[in-house]
C-alpha cells in the first residue's frame, strides 16, 4: 500500500463519495477509484460499499490506521524545524465547550508570544466524541472530562472545578446562606442528559446523599442548559466556569455534597506527539496554572 491509497480512503470517509474525495484531493474520480481497488486487492477485503459510498467495517478499521499514519507524517516537518529551534506547524486540539470559552483565548495569546509559528486548530465536542477522534488520528490532543474510558489514550489531569447551582434570586433556594445536596430533593432542575459522564456523577452524588434528583428537562449541552435557566425554566447544576459571568437577578451557589469536576489532557498512546503539540502542552500547563490560581472555583488537579 502507499500513501495515496490511504489518503483516498480517508477522503472518502470525510466526504462520503468517490467524487467528493476526488474534489478534495484535486484529482479525478478514476484515480480515487484506482487507488481504492488496488488497496482492496492488496488487503483482500472490500473497504468501500459502492452502493452507498460509505466505508465498510473493514474500511473503517483501515481508515483509523491511515489517519494515524497521516498524523505521524505531518509531524516530520515540524520536528525537523524544532531541531533548528523553530517550532512551526498546526496542532489539532479537541476541547469540551465549557472549557474552550475561556481557555482558547489564553492559549492564542500565549502562543503568539512564545511560539508564533504554531497554528491552533480547535474542535469542540463531548469528551467521548473527542476521545474517538483523537484515537483515530483526527486530533493531536484533547482537553476532556476525566475519567475517560478509552484504552488507546493516555490521560493527564489539568485542574478540578466546582459544580454550582445557577438559580434565580427569587427562587426559594436562593434565600439560603448555604446549600447541601439534600436541599435539592423534590426541586425540579434542568439536568444534563442521562448516561453522560457529568449526569452520572450528579446522580451518584445524589444517591450518596440519600436523594434522587428530579428533572424537569434533560439537556444535552451545558451552554443550552444554562441558557434555559436564565430564561426561567428552573435551576441548573453546572461547572463553575460555565457561569463565570452571572447576570443580575441570578446566583451561582456552592452546594455541599457535590463532587468536583475533573478536567485533563488526552494523548494517543501510539506514536510521539509532534513538536507543535509538545509546545502547546507546555503552554497549556503555564496558562492553566495561572488561571486556576486566580479563580476560587478552580483547583489544582487531584484526580
Amino acid at each position: 500500500m502507499d500513501l495515496r491509497q490511504l489518503a483516498a480512503l480517508v477522503a472518502i470517509a470525510d466526504h462520503g463519495s468517490f467524487s467528493g474525495a476526488a474534489a478534495a484531493l484535486h484529482t479525478v474520480q478514476s484515480n480515487i477509484s484506482g487507488h481504492i481497488k488496488r488497496l482492496e486487492r492488496e488487503l483482500g477485503v472490500e473497504l468501500v460499499d459502492r452502493r452507498t459510498g460509505q466505508l465498510t467495517e473493514e474500511g473503517r478499521a483501515v481508515e483509523a490506521r491511515a489517519r494515524a499514519v497521516q498524523a505521524e507524517l505531518e509531524s516530520v516537518t515540524s520536528d525537523l524545524a524544532a531541531l533548528r529551534q523553530e517550532v512551526t506547524g498546526s496542532v489539532r486540539l479537541g476541547m469540551i465547550s465549557t472549557t474552550a470559552r475561556w481557555l482558547v483565548p489564553l492559549l492564542l495569546d500565549r502562543l503568539a508570544v512564545t511560539h508564533p509559528g504554531v497554528r491552533l486548530v480547535t474542535t469542540e465536542a463531548t469528551s467521548s466524541a473527542l476521545g474517538v477522534l483523537l484515537a483515530s488520528g483526527g486530533l493531536d490532543c484533547s482537553v476532556v472530562n476525566l475519567p475517560l474510558n478509552n484504552p488507546d489514550l493516555r490521560l493527564r489531569p489539568l485542574f478540578d472545578e466546582d459544580i454550582v447551582l445557577l438559580v434565580a434570586q427569587d427562587h426559594p433556594l436562593a434565600r439560603s446562606a448555604t446549600l447541601h445536596l439534600k436541599d435539592l430533593e423534590g426541586v425540579e432542575l434542568i439536568l444534563p442528559a442521562p448516561h453522560t459522564g457529568f449526569r452520572e456523577e450528579l446522580d451518584q452524588a445524589a444517591r450518596n446523599a440519600g436523594i434522587e434528583l428530579r428533572s424537569r428537562a434533560d439537556i444535552d449541552g451545558l451552554r443550552l442548559l444554562g441558557f434555559l435557566t436564565l430564561r426561567g425554566y428552573g435551576p441548573a447544576l453546572l461547572p463553575a466556569t460555565t457561569v463565570a459571568d452571572v447576570p443580575t437577578g441570578y446566583r451561582a451557589m456552592s452546594v455541599e455534597g457535590l463532587p468536583l469536576r475533573h478536567v485533563g489532557i488526552a494523548l494517543r498512546k501510539r506514536g510521539n506527539p509532534s513538536a507543535p503539540t509538545r509546545a502547546l502542552m507546555d503552554v497549556l500547563g503555564t496558562v492553566i496554572s495561572a488561571y486556576v490560581s486566580s479563580h476560587g472555583h478552580l483547583h489544582p488537579a487531584s484526580w
